[in-house]
């Protein structure tokens, strides 16, 4: 059936936010395509969260070289999306891809080289039947690789018109200060920086978070559920078909301990007390007080992407329940 966009997707509940000192305003909640939009996934499924997102006002799809399985299949994917549904509305979309990870066998298929980083942009933009990314990002910093070809590498494709704004991801405080030094220097500023960040992972808090305020950079949060931790799946077992079930999923079954399983409880009747789920409350705590830009969500059926999107409902925590969040966390709720 033809693909006919929602025509209220502007007026639900959707909040845009800018980002950093830019003029580019991002979705609170985006769709990130890591998971369950690959080779291996139904491709009915992913068509139907891609058209439900957009439907509720997500703007913002966030893809990387590396995502499937296998690499490449979720740009490949997503491509053909852009070509039988998106297409009329790619002017309100900004889509996202980052390269950093390996790719294919050789010295040129992973990390931060100029020659792996305009390879890889390229291939992605062929998948994607793209004539430019919004936001290409460096996947992850590259030891070996001076920071200055990496940077310089992002400055290019902009003068190029293959991307609109660069990113950097998992760039620790000092990185992150030394990248945007060397982009202004070149005239192409960073644009945002994605971190991981949850209630459960809170490096950004060290350091990173002030950089980015200081120098105006926007932030987008991946894994903000913890990989399904944060969510109602794991209150009781380990569901058979859940990612920390799978041999192949990132998050690891022998992670979900007792002390984890009475934090997340502890935090869900916390959540019923603000009458949001887990997984609402938790995406309310990392776009609290503004210094998040937007919540990069996964999902792997359209009730996950409505569920979500209900967390802009409440953004709002009091001292009390920041301070009974901050006393679970550290496990000291009985």
């Amino acid at each position: 059936m033809m693909y006919s966009a929602n025509p209220d997707r502007y007026k639900g509940n959707m909040q845009y936010r800018r980002t950093g000192k830019s003029g580019l305003l991002l979705p609170a909640i985006s769709l990130g395509l890591w998971h369950n939009f690959g080779g291996v996934d139904t491709v009915e499924n992913g068509r139907a969260m891609l058209r439900r997102a957009f439907d509720l006002g997500i703007t913002h799809f966030d893809l990387a070289n590396n995502y499937g399985p296998p690499a490449g299949s979720a740009e490949s994917m997503f491509g053909d999306m852009m070509r039988t549904d998106f297409a009329p509305y790619r002017d309100e979309m900004i889509i996202s891809s980052k390269a950093g990870y390996y790719m294919w066998e050789g010295p040129y298929g992973e990390w931060g080289s100029k020659k792996y980083l305009t390879a890889s942009l390229d291939q992605s933009l062929k998948r994607m039947n793209l004539d430019y990314v919004d936001i290409f990002y460096s996947h992850r910093p590259d030891p070996d690789t001076p920071l200055e070809e990496t940077i310089g590498a992002l400055d290019l494709f902009v003068r190029q018109g293959k991307a609109l704004y660069i990113g950097i991801s998992s760039y620790s405080a000092e990185q992150t200060a030394q990248a945007v030094k060397i982009a202004k220097e070149l005239g192409t500023p960073i644009l945002i920086h994605q971190p991981s960040y949850s209630m459960f992972e809170r490096w950004i808090e060290e350091g990173l978070q002030d950089v980015l305020d200081e120098n105006g950079v926007g932030s987008i949060a991946f894994c903000p559920l913890a990989q399904g931790l944060l969510t109602n799946k794991y209150l009781n077992d380990v569901p058979k078909d859940s990612r920390a079930a799978k041999e192949t999923g990132a998050l690891q079954e022998e992670r979900i301990n007792d002390n984890v399983r009475a934090q997340i409880r502890a935090l869900n009747d916390a959540a019923a007390e603000r009458g949001q789920s887990l997984a609402q409350m938790s995406l309310a705590w990392v776009l609290r007080g503004g210094r998040v830009t937007s919540a990069l969500i996964g999902a792997s059926k359209v009730s996950q992407i409505e569920e979500n999107v209900k967390a802009l409902n409440n953004l709002e925590f009091s001292d009390e329940e920041l301070a009974q969040i901050e006393s679970i966390l550290a496990g000291e709720a009985k």
